[in-house]
């Protein structure tokens, strides 16, 4: 039961107009939504809390844009196209209606970039801290959707982008660290969802890396049944990230929204051209092995086969 003070006011000002067709102007019990022919839908959804996932003194277009892009980066790692979503909002009763006009002005500035549109969803209030939630759609040719399941011995461990950048940024927004110019804490606010990579016949297996990349390298290891090798040496960190000497932080830290996907020898350049051309940085960290599940990381001064036993958890 939606139970926010002045709540159709709030909807009808600040969300109505980010609602796209089949949401009937957010005024129906639900939306009607009609795939595009020949498609499938993809369906995920995640929840970002308060002091959890997003520090209280974040800006709300920030937070707003991260809910969004948390998601964006699942339907990513399945190879999917963005097309629509629901959101669900509990904040304080005396939140601000400053606060949900930079909130929805975030919205509207990823719907933009991803061409997304909402469709409906819920308001409520909470004495705890404020919660989000979005449930993401997304289509894809039927048959192609790229799972955590598939991996096989010799794969190539690949990862997009840069590692351990988020887990960094948090340190610094807390005053642990310094981030002169921005960078690390901009990577925590703003995940870059690798949207736009058709890796279906190229990789056998991938996930997108939210908990850290030692402990979803070990989600893909236990999907497929067997071991993984990661050289911590190869493991593409930005130039602050190498700054700050924190290594292990990096590889557990979690919040990198990066790719991580098993890629047979064959097809090592298709991804290589897949990527280059969307402009999106991909490394060659380790590779799939018969054994055990199990994560083995080497070098990096690291202790010898440390164990992905570590990284974020929800409880």
């Amino acid at each position: 039961m939606s139970i926010l003070p002045e709540e159709f006011a709030i909807i009808g000002t600040y969300f109505a107009p980010l609602a796209g067709e089949g949401a009937f102007g957010l005024t129906d019990d639900a939306a009607i939504l009609a795939p595009p022919p020949n498609r499938e839908l993809a369906i995920c959804a995640d929840a970002i809390v308060e002091g959890v996932h997003f520090l209280p003194s974040d800006p709300p277009d920030l937070v707003a844009r991260k809910l969004l892009r948390v998601n964006l980066s699942d339907l990513a790692a399945m190879g999917a196209t963005p097309l629509s979503y629901l959101l669900t909002v509990s904040v304080g009763r005396a939140t601000p209606k400053t606060w949900f006009a930079g909130f929805a002005a975030g919205l509207a500035a990823d719907q933009a970039t991803f061409n997304l549109r909402l469709l409906g969803g819920d308001t409520t209030s909470t004495p705890g801290p404020i919660s989000l939630s979005a449930t993401l759609i997304g289509h894809l040719a039927p048959g192609t959707a790229l799972r955590r399941t598939g991996a096989q011995p010799g794969d190539g461990l690949w990862v997009t982008g840069t590692i351990g950048d988020a887990a960094l940024g948090l340190l610094a927004l807390q005053g642990k660290i310094p981030d002169p110019t921005g960078f690390l804490a901009n990577r925590y606010h703003l995940p870059q969802p690798r949207l736009g990579l058709a890796l279906h016949g190229i990789a056998h297996a991938g996930m997108d890396i939210s908990d850290g990349l030692l402990q979803d390298a070990a989600h893909l290891c236990r999907a497929a049944g067997l071991a993984a090798e990661i050289d911590a040496d190869k493991i593409p960190l930005s130039t602050a990230a190498r700054g700050a000497g924190l290594l292990k932080t990096c590889l557990t830290g979690g919040d990198d929204y990066e790719l991580l996907l098993a890629v047979p020898t064959a097809q090592e350049p298709a991804l290589i051209d897949v990527c280059g051309r969307a402009a999106i940085p991909i490394t060659r960290i380790g590779a799939m092995r018969p054994g055990p599940p199990y994560v083995h990381v080497l070098g990096g001064d690291l202790e010898p086969n440390t164990t992905a036993t570590q990284g974020w958890s929800h409880f």
